[in-house]
């Protein structure tokens, strides 16, 4: 295959990531099979079926507390360690769609995290030719999403591959014009997958003022629960494929019956245990199944000039002492991809944030809003099992105060000011970014 085919088959496969993740964050957007192209009569040409889009973020931050590892271990050895600086591109994302008309649509999207990852093997001259492994750059490069879907009408569709999980407010927005904070905001970034995305089929639609989907996809993989993360890093596979012993479901209901308010309620449940490429026969694990229970309510209200948005979320792990076991016994090479952490029997989340436009209150400045936001999140990603091992550190509460500007509806700059406050006597953990970042589509 020629270079000029293989990069037209990533433009492809890009676009149709994005366009998915705006038609779940947006559903007053279109959607591939539904958009101009679908509609325009007597156009029927490859550009005029096309959708390209995207997002993306540039941070630096200047975190005001240390940054070394045993800071929770021996938290008084470092109650006055000097700060450190950050430069990062949390996320650039390339979404492409194509609408093959007579209800069936492509979703692509590729995404590029810190950076994407530089990686080569080179070979040094001034070590008699000797070969080696070069990392340049950390970040990750990641397939997010790649669905096909039949739209039958508005009521109903069905997608199937590669696609978004939309459990809890920063999965189905999470776009960086979506939220106020520089990051995406912290508590259900921490304690599940964001951006979620699992391979398996939906069924979506939409009705007068209600959104509704269901999904199965592939279950989460319990060995890679953590202390800090409980499920986040569950669904990922450091596999070329993703063990399926287990399957999962997922839901999401939105509702806009009151003018500028959305509000939704999502869920998962799924069984977690032996999920991975192996699976343990001993007769101590017979019939342990790690289930995992999450239930999220968000909203947002934008009018007035004001936004709210607020989450809760709250997740169940079961046979949590057989999980803990069997992860303190799994293979513990230095080349096995395992946690080896203690994960908690429960997981939460909560958070609000408010901002106002006082661009709002100048009729003369148009197409420009100046957002100033407080935030305010509680969040815990070990609540232990009764009589097991405490570790306060991931309780925390965080606020976070600042600007965004809009000079156009799709670019925002953002400032603020954060303080994570945790319990005596680890040390309090502040810090100050600055950002810039967009979102949209192309064509």
């Amino acid at each position: 295959m020629g270079l000029k085919k293989i990069l037209t088959a990533l433009l492809l496969v890009a676009v149709s990531t994005g366009t998915q993740t705006f038609a779940q964050t947006r559903p007053e957007c279109e959607t591939p099979g539904e958009g101009p192209a679908a509609r325009e009569k007597g156009k029927s040409g490859f550009l005029s079926r096309f959708t390209i889009g995207g997002y993306g973020e540039a941070v630096m931050t200047y975190n005001m507390y240390s940054d070394n590892f045993g800071k929770y271990s021996s938290p008084q050895a470092y109650a006055d360690s000097k700060g450190h600086g950050r430069f990062d591109l949390p996320h650039v994302v390339l979404m492409l769609g194509y609408d093959f008309g007579k209800g069936w649509s492509l979703g692509m999207e590729v995404e590029f995290e810190h950076g994407g990852v530089e990686a080569a093997v080179e070979r040094e001259n001034e070590e008699a030719g000797e070969f080696e492994k070069e990392i340049e750059r950390g970040g990750e490069v990641a397939l997010e999403q790649f669905w096909i879907q039949k739209s039958f009408f508005p009521q109903l569709n069905i997608r199937a591959g590669h696609i978004i999980v939309p459990v809890g407010l920063v999965n189905s927005y999470h776009l960086p014009t979506q939220f106020f904070t520089v990051y995406r905001p912290e508590g259900e970034d921490t304690i599940i997958p964001c951006t979620w995305h699992e391979t398996g089929i939906s069924l979506w639609g939409r009705a007068g003022d209600w959104r509704y989907e269901v999904l199965m996809v592939a279950g989460l993989n319990s060995t890679f629960f953590t202390t800090d993360g409980w499920v986040h890093d569950g669904s990922a596979s450091p596999y070329e494929f993703k063990p399926a012993n287990q399957l999962a479901g997922a839901f999401r209901v939105d509702n806009y019956s009151v003018k500028g308010l959305r509000m939704g309620l999502s869920g998962y449940i799924g069984n977690t245990f032996h999920n991975d490429i192996t699976t343990n026969t001993s007769s101590q694990y017979a019939g342990v199944r790690g289930m995992v229970l999450i239930g999220a309510f968000d909203f947002e209200y934008n009018d007035h000039n004001f936004i709210a948005r607020g989450n809760f979320d709250y997740g169940l792990l079961s046979d949590i002492a057989y999980i803990n076991r069997r992860n303190s016994t799994q293979n513990h090479t230095t080349s096995s991809p395992y946690a080896h952490s203690l994960v908690g029997e429960a997981a939460m989340a909560a958070g609000v944030e408010l901002g106002y436009d006082f661009f709002g209150l100048a009729p003369k400045i148009k197409n420009q809003k100046l957002y100033l936001f407080g935030r305010y999140e509680y969040y815990d990603s070990y609540i232990p099992a009764e009589g097991t091992t405490l570790n306060d550190w991931t309780n925390r509460h965080r606020i976070a105060a600042g600007l965004n500007y809009y000079p156009i509806p799709e670019i925002v700059i953002k400032a603020e000011y954060s303080h994570r406050f945790l319990k005596t006597p680890y040390n309090p953990e502040p810090s100050v970014s600055l950002g810039v970042a967009w979102s949209g589509f192309f064509k």
